[in-house]
């Protein structure tokens, strides 16, 4: 119960910067000048061709292992698949009817963009964020249990992991019980994720 605060902060904070990271590749790669495009395209790709795990060792190496290290290293490492996906998003309101209809009566881009591109667009981010706070708490937690996150005596959930896992025979609990807050999490982000899309997006 107390490494719940910490780890959750981890989570939020990490999620909060893949969203930020992914949306500002997303808004480069789809309404900036070609060239720019173009770069934020291939730097997307080269992000998302890193496995998560392994973008966000490769940042703990750098950085060393710390919670704010923690928090930029499992944001960046999910980023590049959420970055895909607000892109796609982008994409498909840029090219809907009432923005087509917006140019056509004389609209300038910058209003086109603030006024309906950007609300269509990332309302779906409402959804993708929750579910990404689950997501963020386990790479985070899987970080710490390999000694690259946070360190014991915190009380993280995958430090506790970590600090437990030579006890398994003799007090399992030690475990067990930081494994099922882990899932217990990531199930409720998902299923308020799953929620929210459902209400923002009836349709889908």
């Amino acid at each position: 119960m107390h490494g719940t605060g910490q780890s959750l902060v981890i989570g939020l904070g990490a999620a909060a910067v893949a969203l930020v990271l992914a949306l500002v590749l997303a808004l480069a790669a789809t309404l900036t000048p070609a060239p720019v495009a173009a770069t934020a395209d291939r730097v997307i790709d080269v992000l998302f061709a890193f496995p998560t795990l392994l973008l966000a060792l490769l940042l703990v190496g750098v950085l060393g292992p710390a919670p704010g290290t923690l928090v930029v290293a499992v944001g960046t490492g999910v980023a590049p698949g959420y970055a895909r996906m607000v892109r796609a998003q982008l994409l498909g309101v840029r090219n809907s009817p009432y923005v087509e209809a917006a140019t056509a009566l004389g609209h300038r881009r910058a209003r086109i963009v603030a006024r309906h591109v950007l609300p269509n667009a990332l309302r779906p981010l409402v959804a993708v964020f929750a579910l990404s706070v689950g997501q963020c708490v386990v790479w985070s937690s899987s970080l710490s249990f390999l000694g690259l996150g946070v360190a014991p005596p915190a009380s993280e959930w995958g430090a506790l992991l970590e600090a437990g896992r030579g006890y398994v025979g003799v007090a399992g609990w030690l475990v067990v019980l930081p494994g099922l807050a882990v899932v217990a999490l990531a199930v409720t982000a998902t299923a308020l994720g799953r929620a929210l899309q459902t209400r923002l997006e009836p349709g889908r």
